[in-house]
């Protein structure tokens, strides 16, 4: 219920209690009215006097408690909750499941809730709580979203079961649903901000980044203390370009939080920030703590490696950024043997003959540009010019294209899968993929530009099957001198994603994969690829957008050009270099650090004594 309804209803309620002043369920509808305004001191004894002039109302203790404990009287909370619980047996087989739950005893939990429904088909804290509990694991997802519907419909006005259907939603990756669900819960409490919050989640992962500012920003205003709130709200206002903005709200976090590691490193991740060294200081002294977590820990020494980089104090950013990756890659999972095998699958399956067999089988619809490569190598340039164009949508990091092709033969007896299992795929199959990767992008399309941009640079492995399910796509090799590639990889913490970037032996094994699998596709579709070298971006703009342009079948835009005018939201780490004009100061910037690359200049000499001279040379006479 939005803000003026509740006014409203407030009004005819106090009107009805001046003409019965002793009618219990007024006093009680005032109290919830107040509630959810977050009135909740006015609330009390509102509730206090419809518990005096009936005692034995159902939910009026619980409600006053909740009053209580909002207002920070978490001892007479604590009395009312008790009596609560002391009027319905049930009640108390719910918090001895939901103690069974904490204590992470599922089975107990699931025993103790499904025992109250039994007695009581629809006790809706009962379903709820069941509902909680089997959605901590996937296979029963589907069950706690039948249990939470229930509850939604048989009270409509439930708001912790609206939040709790919108959770379920989003951690199954529905979106829309997850928007949906939250805004019937900040509808029916206004001034909830674990309502308004789930919703700004929602709708940042929905891809509506203005809207997701809004949210996130009431939710702060409700509950400005809440640290976590304040850092989600910066990375929205970053994707939009909101600097200033972004800056103040990861401030914000530090200030509630000094040990917040991820809101320094977020402030580094901008790119163009700089710390004082009052920051550095502070980072310094956090590192030193013994208490803080591996991931904590690594946060600060990423961000300290950014701040010592920009104070030209190479070796000492250098021995940052490598005690980052070392306290980082113990977290992460990453097996470079079934990266290879996997690769050497799919370049045996997806060879020449196979792709010549099976041309023009697949879907024929035209409008996705893909965009592949190593991270930090440029990618986001190219899309961002292509964002530019007035026929071209730029969407972001799509894992659509992935989901499907481990779909292949999922279900199959002998247990073949991708990418062995395309083998026996029919020419409606190979169609069909492609339709379904239309279909499942379009909730990424906001506009009615005929093409849109899929930058995922990991689909590089994909190429042959994305062009047997697309033949009419395009797709963009973003290429970098490999030194400069792995140190931008290196020097970045990623929220999640390359688990490969954080040892240097795995990371130069990663860039002779990624470049083995170029080389094959190069022979298996030749012409299919253009390769953007960033290097050639920097130094001729105008030239290389041509060839961008030209690839992709688009006549050339002035606009393309002008790339950094463009508002759209980028998430990736490029996001504020994005949005200034072309700049040299980051070619060959490995140069800073050669001393330390001898392990990628060796493993990599021959990959790079083959680049055109101009890309080994770029950064050698900086401006």
């Amino acid at each position: 219920m939005n803000p003026r309804l509740l006014a409203e209803a407030e009004r005819r309620v106090r009107a009805a209690l001046a003409t019965a002043p002793g009618a219990a369920t007024l006093h009680d509808d005032l109290g919830s009215i107040l509630s959810r305004q977050g009135r909740h001191v006015e609330a009390i004894p509102a509730f206090e006097r419809a518990l005096q002039l009936d005692p034995q109302l159902p939910h009026t203790r619980k409600r006053l408690a909740d009053a209580l404990a909002a207002s920070g009287r978490a001892q007479d909370a604590d009395q009312l909750y008790a009596q609560y619980l002391a009027q319905d047996p049930d009640r108390q087989a719910i918090v001895a499941g939901a103690e069974h739950l904490h204590a992470g005893r599922r089975k107990e939990a699931i025993a103790a809730f499904e025992g109250v429904v039994r007695r009581n088909p629809d006790h809706i804290d009962a379903l709820r709580m069941l509902a909680i509990t089997l959605a901590g694991e996937p296979s029963t997802a589907d069950d706690a979203e039948a249990l939470l519907k229930k509850v939604t419909a048989l009270a409509p006005d439930y708001t912790a079961a609206w939040i709790n259907l919108g959770a379920l939603y989003v951690d199954q990756r529905k979106w829309v649903k997850g928007v949906e669900s939250f805004r019937t819960a900040t509808r029916l409490e206004p001034a909830n901000p674990t309502a308004w919050l789930g919703l700004a989640n929602a709708l940042a992962q929905a891809t509506y980044p203005e809207e997701s500012v809004a949210a996130y920003r009431r939710a702060v205003e409700l509950n400005p203390g809440n640290a976590n709130a304040q850092i989600s709200l910066a990375h929205e206002l970053k994707s939009i370009g909101e600097q200033d903005a972004a800056i103040e709200a990861y401030r914000a976090a530090i200030r509630l939080r000094p040990d917040f590691g991820e809101a320094y490193w977020s402030l580094a991740n901008l790119k163009t920030f700089r710390f004082s060294p009052d920051d550095i200081a502070a980072m310094r002294a956090q590192v030193e703590r013994e208490t803080l977590t591996p991931s904590t820990a690594a946060h600060f020494c990423f961000a300290l490696g950014k701040a010592y980089e920009d104070n030209a104090d190479y070796d000492s950013a250098w021995e940052w950024y490598h005690s980052g990756n070392q306290r980082q890659r113990p977290l992460v999972s990453h097996d470079p043997l079934i990266m290879e095998k996997r690769h050497a699958a799919i370049m045996a399956t997806f060879d020449a003959d196979f792709m010549r067999e099976r041309a023009g089988q697949g879907f024929e619809a035209p409008d996705p540009i893909f965009i592949v490569g190593l991270h930090r190598s440029g990618s986001t340039l190219i899309e961002q010019i292509l964002a530019s164009h007035s026929q071209v949508e730029g969407t972001a990091e799509l894992p659509n294209l992935g989901k499907i092709s481990v779909t292949v033969g999922r279900y199959r007896p002998d247990n073949v899968v991708f990418p062995e299992a395309v083998r026996d795929l029919r020419p409606r199959d190979w169609r069909a993929y492609g339709q379904q990767y239309i279909e499942d992008t379009r909730r990424h399309r906001h506009t009615n530009r005929p093409y849109f941009t899929d930058k995922m640079p990991s689909n590089f492995p994909l190429i042959g099957f994305l062009h047997l399910i697309l033949p009419n796509a395009r797709i963009i090799n973003a290429r970098r001198h490999p030194l400069d590639s792995l140190l931008g990889n290196y020097k970045q913490l990623y929220g999640g994603g390359p688990d490969y970037s954080y040892d240097m032996e795995e990371l130069s094994d990663y860039y002779r994969q990624y470049h083995r699998l170029m080389q094959h596709w190069e022979q298996a579709l030749p012409g299919k690829v253009l390769t953007v070298h960033y290097e050639d971006t920097v130094l001729d703009l105008e030239s290389q957008v041509r060839r961008i342009l030209g690839h992709c079948g688009l006549p050339f835009e002035e606009s393309c050009l002008h790339y950094y005018r463009n508002t759209r939201a980028v998430k990736t780490a490029s996001s504020e270099q994005v949005r200034r004009p072309i700049y040299t100061g980051a070619l060959g910037t490995w140069r800073r650090y050669e001393k330390h690359l001898g392990l990628w200049k060796t493993e990599l000499a021959d990959i790079i004594d083959a680049l055109p001279e101009r890309v080994k040379n770029a950064g050698l006479n900086p401006a």
